[in-house]
This record gives structure tokens, C-alpha cells and sequence, in this order.
């Protein structure tokens, strides 16, 4: 038997008893190490207030259809941050003892299949914990800055790094996506990294990952465009990565870039973007919004940019940047028995964390 966190209700979280299948001829089965939380998404269903609760996606037509939600509760399973041993092995595939990454939510124990189940291996030099980051979170990021080269050469992207290398970068958001945006960033050379946020604990962060940073009240707008001069009439950032999900964030992206420049849009806004005024700069500076997901990598990259390079990618900056990510980004470890109580208190802002990690204290406690 296992554990899976379950959501039963908004507001009502438990951990419950899962049975485990078998191992069946093929596959594998993995205890959880470690389960990063994503405080944007995951707390949406805390909060009832993701659309999957009122709609349902028509992948053929790409159109949400109100009215038939495609999940009820209780919602069990999510999470895409796992980290897990494998205690049994029936395949070639992995090895027992090998620390896998990969994304089947929060829950202490799974039985995977190499045929349907990704999973990324991890090296022997990585910090588990920051193993979380490989299969999915990670990904997500360095897709935003692969749709920032494509922006910029199309096609003909070569390195993850060719949209902001040598480039004035701002990243509008210091939650987990964003700090990993602006270090991707960093790490590929941008000529300045500047964050944006409002709470001065984020930016403290943001600063020890090497970025400069603004709070979102300081009207960083006026401030970066008289900084950042390109030539007559031209002020501002090269690429902005909006990682936030608030519309006021997505407006602040928009008047912050320069002339014809791109917002590389990762967030996610689940009450719509009401107050983004499309008439201003937008229309007057002739700027381009990219939404970047983790489902598509931009056209014509699908071939050379597929979800286990963009894992690659990841290791890479973990291996290069970890240390720093460690200390300053996973802000909460506890064991999955505090589940419950950490997602109560998150969703009703009686506890703040940028990356909370649920943990298997025994695995913990070897390391």
C-alpha cells in the first residue's frame, strides 16, 4: 500500500491509502524520494478555482468547452515535480537503486511503465532534491527560453541560449518559474538579468542567484527604459519572460520591452486577463506575445527540441547552478504526512514558500 495526496473538496486535503499493482513484466516500481509543489497550479484546485473544474479541453479543436468539467473532485494525483528510487525492476530499462525523475503526483510510492511512463534518470552528482526540476519544471523554463531563440533565428535555433545571450532580459515574476527563467538566463549569458517582483523576500532571492532586481511598485518601466538605451526611440528590454500569473504582470511585460520587441509568456492566468490593455503599448510599440507551454516547443523545433533535451538542458544548469538553487529557491522540505496542513496553509496565505518539497524523512535522513 501507498500514500496519495487526495483534494476532496476545496479546502480539504488528506493523504489516503492507495493500493500499488503489481510489477508487471516491463516496468518498474519507484518509492518517492522527493515531490515538489507548484504553489501556482496545485493550489488552484485548493482553491477551486482551476478551469479543468468547470470545463473540459477538446484536444482535436484546441477550445475549452464550459459547462462539462473534465475533473471532479476529490482530485488525487497531482503534482509533476516527483523524484523516486526504484525498489523492484522487471526491465533493462532502469536499474534497482537508480533515482528516476518524473511526473506521476504526489504520492509515496508508483508503479511506472517505460512504454507509457517518461522518466529521466538522474546522475549520480545531482542533489536529489533538486532532481524535481529534471522531468518537468525544468523543461518548462528552458522551453520559454527555446521560444525566445525562435523568436529570434526560427528554425535555425542552435543553442537553448541564442534569444537571450548577449541581450537586456527582464523576467516579471520571482515564484519557482521565474527564478529558474532567470537562471537559465544567466547561465547562457544574457548581458543583464533583471527580475521583477513585489515581495522583497523573492528579490532577496532573486539577487543571490546573481540577477538585479526591481520591485513592481518602483514603476520599473520608466526605470529600465531610461537605463536601457538602443538608439533613438528604442528603450527597454530585449525579452521579457512573464512567469506570473496576474494580469498586472502581463501589463507591466508589455510596457517594459522595447519597440517590436517579444513577451515570452509562461503563466498561467486562471481568472483571464481582464485588465491587459491591448490598445497602449502593445499596439503602439508593435509588440509580440509568445505563449510558451511545455505541450509544443515552437514550430519546426519538434525534431531536435524534444522534452529529454530540454531535461538535458536542465541538468546542465542544476549541475552548473545547483548549490545556489538549493539554498536560496527550495525554501520548505517536509515529510508527506504534513502534506495536507502545508497546502491548507499555502492556499490561505497562512505560510509563504517559494519551493516546498514533501520527502520521504527516512531517504532524507541517509543523505
Amino acid at each position: 500500500m501507498g500514500e496519495v495526496l487526495s483534494i476532496e473538496a476545496p479546502g480539504e486535503i488528506a493523504l489516503v491509502e492507495e493500493k500499488l499493482a503489481d510489477v508487471p513484466e516491463g516496468g518498474f516500481r519507484v518509492a518517492t524520494t522527493h515531490s515538489g509543489i507548484s504553489a501556482g497550479t496545485e493550489l488552484t484546485y485548493v482553491k477551486g478555482s482551476n478551469p479543468y473544474l468547470v470545463s473540459s479541453w477538446d484536444q482535436a479543436l484546441g477550445l475549452f468547452v464550459t459547462g462539462t468539467p473534465s475533473i471532479a473532485y476529490p482530485v488525487r494525483g497531482i503534482g509533476y515535480m516527483q523524484v523516486g528510487k526504484v525498489v523492484e525492476t522487471r526491465t533493462r530499462s532502469v536499474r534497482e537503486g537508480s533515482l528516476v525523475a518524473m511526473t506521476y503526483g504526489h504520492r509515496t510510492g508508483y508503479v511506472a511503465d517505460p512504454m507509457a511512463d517518461r522518466f529521466v534518470e538522474l546522475p549520480e552528482d545531482l542533489d536529489p532534491v533538486l532532481g524535481i526540476y529534471v522531468a518537468h519544471m525544468g523543461p518548462i523554463c528552458a522551453n520559454g527560453l527555446l521560444h525566445a531563440a525562435a523568436d529570434l533565428h526560427g528554425p535555425a535555433v542552435r543553442e537553448l541560449g541564442d534569444g537571450v545571450r548577449g541581450r537586456r532580459v527582464v523576467v516579471v515574476g520571482a515564484g519557482v518559474v521565474g527564478l529558474l527563467t532567470a537562471s537559465f538566463a544567466i547561465a547562457y549569458g544574457a548581458a543583464e538579468v533583471v527580475v521583477v517582483d513585489e515581495t522583497p523576500a523573492r528579490l532577496r532571492i532573486a539577487e543571490s542567484l546573481g540577477a538585479h532586481v526591481l520591485k513592481f511598485d518602483d514603476d520599473p518601466a520608466v526605470e529600465l527604459k531610461r537605463r536601457w538605451r538602443h538608439g533613438p526611440h528604442d528603450r527597454g528590454a530585449d525579452v521579457v519572460f512573464q512567469c506570473r500569473g496576474q494580469t498586472r504582470a502581463l501589463a507591466l511585460a508589455l510596457k517594459v520591452l522595447r519597440p517590436q520587441g517579444t513577451v515570452i509568456d509562461l503563466a498561467f492566468y486562471t481568472q483571464g486577463a481582464d485588465e491587459v490593455r491591448l490598445g497602449e503599448e502593445f499596439h503602439h510599440n508593435g509588440l509580440t506575445l509568445r505563449c510558451a507551454q511545455i505541450g509544443r516547443v515552437p514550430r519546426g523545433l519538434a525534431h531536435l527540441w524534444d522534452r529529454e533535451r530540454l531535461s538535458h538542458e536542465t541538468i546542465a544548469l542544476l549541475r552548473q547552478r545547483g548549490p545556489l538553487l538549493r539554498e536560496h529557491v527550495v525554501t520548505d522540505v517536509v515529510g508527506f504526512a504534513e502534506a495536507p496542513g502545508l497546502l491548507s496553509d499555502l492556499a490561505a496565505r497562512r505560510r509563504h514558500a517559494v519551493q516546498a518539497v514533501l520527502c520521504d524523512h527516512v531517504e532524507e535522513q541517509r543523505r
